[in-house]
C-alpha cells in the first residue's frame, strides 16, 4: 500500500489510517514524503506534472514489479490517480480521500464555506496555531485538534515553501489521468468527498463515475476538506471495505501479506 499526503504537508498526516492497516494484517505500507515535504528534496522540480512523475519512479524503485494499491489525499490524491492509470498493470486498487480532481481552483465545484460546530475548547490546545486549523475544520473537536498538532503541523511547519511556490504555479498534470486513459479502470477504487468541502468539493470526483466501474463514492456529511479526521471512523470502514475488495478481486498467489 503506497499512500500519497497532501499539498504542504508530509506522510505523517496519514499515519491516523494506521489501525485500519493494522486490523486488516495484509499490506506492508509505504508512506512516501513527495518532493518538497519534510526530508524529500524537490531537487528543481517545478510543476504537479514533474512531481507526479518522481512519485511513480520512486514506486517503481521501491516495489519493482510487484502488484501495488495507492491511497492519496487532496493533492495525493490527484498524484494517486496518475500513478494508478501509469502503471495500471500492477495496481491492485485506488483510493482518493478528498482528493483533488480539479487542479485549477477558479474551475472547481464547491459549496460555501460552512462550519457546522465550533469548539472552545480547542483555544487555548491550539493557541497561536488556532487560525491555522480553522482555515479548513467544518466540525471542530478536542480530538481533532490534537491530532491537527501531532500529525498535519509539523509537515507544514516542514515543508519547502520556495518549492511549493514553484510546483503550485503549474499545478495542473499535463493531461488528466482518466483523459490520457480512457479505458475504464477496472480494478477496485473508492472516491471519498465532504459535503462541506469548500477546497475540492465532491462533485467534480463524482463527475468521473463512468470511468470507474468498481469504485465506491461516497460524499460525507459534517466533513470539510478534513474530512479524514472529522470523520474518521467513517473513513475507516469505507477504507477497510475497500481493502476486503481489493483483497477478494486478486487471484490467491498474488493477494497481499505481511504488515509494517
Amino acid at each position: 500500500m503506497v499512500l500519497l499526503h497532501g499539498f504542504g504537508l508530509d506522510h505523517r498526516s496519514l499515519l491516523p489510517l494506521e489501525p485500519v492497516f493494522e486490523r486488516s494484517g495484509r499490506w506492508r505500507r509505504i508512506y512516501l514524503d513527495m518532493p518538497g515535504a519534510t526530508g524529500s528534496p524537490a531537487n528543481g522540480l517545478g510543476s504537479t506534472q514533474e512531481v507526479a512523475e518522481a512519485v511513480a519512479g520512486e514506486i517503481r524503485a521501491r516495489v519493482g514489479d510487484e502488484p501495488f494499491a495507492v491511497l492519496g489525499n487532496s493533492f495525493g490524491g490527484m498524484i494517486a490517480r496518475y500513478v494508478a492509470h501509469e502503471l495500471r498493470s500492477q495496481v491492485l486498487g485506488l483510493a482518493t480521500v478528498a482528493g483533488v480532481f480539479v487542479a485549477r481552483h477558479d474551475r472547481r465545484t464547491v459549496p460555501a464555506r460552512t462550519v457546522l460546530r465550533r469548539e472552545p475548547g480547542i483555544v487555548p490546545l491550539l493557541g497561536a496555531e488556532l487560525d491555522e486549523y480553522r482555515a479548513d475544520a467544518v466540525v471542530e473537536s478536542v480530538d481533532d485538534a490534537r491530532v491537527f498538532l501531532e500529525y498535519v503541523l509539523p509537515g507544514v511547519r516542514a515543508a519547502d515553501q520556495p518549492a511549493l511556490e514553484r510546483i503550485a504555479e503549474r499545478y495542473s498534470l499535463d493531461r488528466e489521468p482518466e483523459d490520457a486513459h480512457p479505458e475504464p479502470f477496472t480494478q477496485p477504487a473508492l472516491h471519498i468527498t465532504g459535503r462541506q468541502d469548500d477546497v475540492v468539493g465532491y462533485s467534480d470526483a463524482w463527475s468521473r463515475d463512468g470511468h470507474y466501474p468498481r469504485a465506491s463514492f461516497a460524499v460525507l456529511d459534517a466533513a470539510g476538506h478534513n474530512l479524514l479526521n472529522e470523520q474518521r471512523d467513517l473513513c475507516a470502514a469505507l477504507i477497510t471495505d475497500w481493502l476486503r475488495r481489493i483483497v477478494s478481486a486478486v487471484p490467491e498467489d498474488l493477494r497481499p501479506s505481511g504488515t509494517g
